[in-house]
């Protein structure tokens, strides 16, 4: 864990030298046309420098150890820095809307440059694009919301130069043949004003779901496989999975029903194998809590353990699925119930 922490405050560095020199370029491009449209661009540019910059000092506080005052570590502070930045790209998305309207009321003149702006803002688009996917793919693999924040954000900021670039293609063609197109710059600014306004809510509403605790359902059934791809006799049932993260850590605790005649030293040992398994998937990024429960009599249905203290037929494994390993409850099978007289159980 620690080893990806630093791996990813080690990318979000590039991701803050890369919006420091789009924001040079785009701003050049718009001093040489004097387009609305790539001052649009140029502003959401500077909302990428900042929050880059707030990414960045994240990503280097949650890579910190646990400690006595943060005993699950420092990994929340990621959630923190992508409301951050979903608020700074609605910021951003309301400016470029408010400077559409100015443009609309008091427009201003492309310059004969423009062809040099779009080359510009096309290099700018590529660069955003390349970084972005990859900060994408590696904050999902690392489990980073600040490092996902950021590859989206990137990532927006190209789609929205595209659509600058069409738009502006075509007020280049209409200028060319003579027509006065700045109506159509002004436009085009507007409409990406409310993409990226969107693009804002969006990653908004993640980092609240990741400040609720959220269930994520790609995680539930990925330790889900891996507990039945590992899958042991003993292990009768499995229930009460609960995992949480904190920005790149994992916490999971579950309850494992095991056969009561098992010593404690091998229901220790099954529980080291179920952290191990797990530990497998993820490395030190996961830290398990594993309470282990003796079975009772109605469990000797799902038990194929060849056990002295049976009272029921064994009738086959229970199919684990992550619904089924989320239920706080052990599984009883129904509608049998299973009533204890004497030394007999029926």
């Amino acid at each position: 864990m620690a080893n990806a922490a630093d791996e990813n405050f080690e990318f979000q560095k590039i991701v803050v030298v890369l919006g420091f020199t789009l924001l040079i370029i785009k701003y050049v491009a718009y001093w040489l046309t004097g387009s609305v449209a790539i001052f649009t661009d140029a502003t959401e540019s500077i909302v990428n420098v900042v929050a880059a910059c707030v990414g960045i000092y994240a990503l280097y506080l949650s890579a910190q150890p646990a400690d006595r005052d943060h005993p699950f570590g420092h990994g929340k502070v990621e959630i923190i820095s992508s409301a951050i930045e979903g608020s700074m790209i609605i910021v951003a998305g309301a400016v470029i809307i408010y400077e559409t309207i100015e443009s609309f009321i008091h427009p201003g003149d492309i310059t004969d440059k423009l062809d040099i702006g779009l080359v510009l803002i096309a290099l700018a688009a590529v660069a955003n694009y390349v970084v972005g996917r990859a900060a994408i793919r590696r904050g999902n693999k690392t489990r980073s919301p600040a490092l996902v924040a950021s590859g989206k954000h990137l990532c927006s900021d190209t789609y929205s130069s595209i659509g600058i670039l069409i738009g502006l293609v075509v007020v280049f063609i209409a200028e060319s043949m003579g027509y006065d197109a700045t109506w159509l710059d002004s436009s085009i600014a507007a409409i990406f004003g409310i993409i990226i306004i969107g693009t804002g809510i969006g990653v908004m509403k993640r980092a609240v779901d990741e400040v609720m605790d959220t269930a994520d359902d790609d995680l539930l059934d990925e330790v889900t496989e891996t507990i039945n791809e590992y899958r042991h006799d003993d292990w009768i049932d499995v229930y009460n999975l609960r995992l949480i993260k904190y920005g790149p850590k994992i916490y999971a605790n579950v309850k494992v029903v095991y056969p009561r005649t098992m010593t404690v030293e091998q229901q220790a040992q099954e529980n080291d194998e179920i952290d191990e398994a797990i530990r497998a998937k993820y490395g030190d990024a996961v830290e398990t809590s594993i309470n282990s429960v003796p079975c009772q009599p109605f469990h000797c249905r799902y038990c194929g353990r060849n056990c002295l203290a049976r009272s029921q037929e064994f009738e086959g494994q229970m199919v684990w699925t992550a619904d089924i390993l989320c239920t706080k409850e052990t599984h009883a099978p129904r509608p049998y119930v299973t009533v204890e007289s004497g030394d007999q159980s029926l």
